[in-house]
């Protein structure tokens, strides 16, 4: 299976969690402010593992922790630019995207100075920018309980030009 799909898409095969990480910290290392990723699995699918991976390679110096129960939390830099900050949301608990405006989620993500990382997006896709970057994992294999299989799907210019870029240092294409 080729990971290149087209320029908009890439389709990727993890064999464990480590090499989910791996391709999340290459991933990380290349956003930008205003920079929109949106997990979307299954229970167990990995969003928490590449999300994590993902804030290495941004350069946070903390692991981090799943939001599922607080939904927002909020990442610095440890080095000089303090401004910049990620947001790590997770969707999961609601039970309608109304619920997300009441908290304010909205506002977050029109933030030019800020890096999203959403879990479950897919419960509140009127709050998902329409320039941003769709991270779709699953399980692949029966037989392999570790094996996912990552569908990156970049909509609008800003993400379509960070998925050329992660296509080049994850895959040298």
């Amino acid at each position: 299976m080729s990971p290149i799909l087209d320029e908009h898409t890439i389709e990727f095969v993890s064999r464990n969690p480590g090499q989910t990480q791996r391709l999340g910290v290459r991933l990380g290392a290349l956003l930008q402010g205003g920079d929109v990723l949106c997990l979307e699995g299954a229970l167990g699918a990995g969003k928490t593992c590449l999300a994590q991976g993902i804030g290495r390679g941004w350069g946070i110096g903390q692991p981090l922790i799943s939001p599922t129960f607080v939904m927002v939390r909020e990442y610095m830099r440890p080095d000089c630019q303090a401004s910049l900050r990620l947001y790590h949301v997770d969707f999961y608990r609601l039970s309608e995207g109304g619920e997300a405006w009441g908290l304010g989620i909205d506002e977050l993500l029109g933030d030019q100075q800020a890096v999203f990382i959403i879990e479950w997006p897919e419960r509140a896709p009127e709050l998902v920018p329409a320039d941003h970057l769709w991270i779709r994992l699953a399980f692949s294999d029966y037989k392999d309980p570790l094996r996912r299989t990552l569908y990156f799907s970049a909509r609008g210019e800003r993400h379509r030009v960070l998925l050329q870029e992660f296509r080049k240092v994850a895959f040298g294409v």
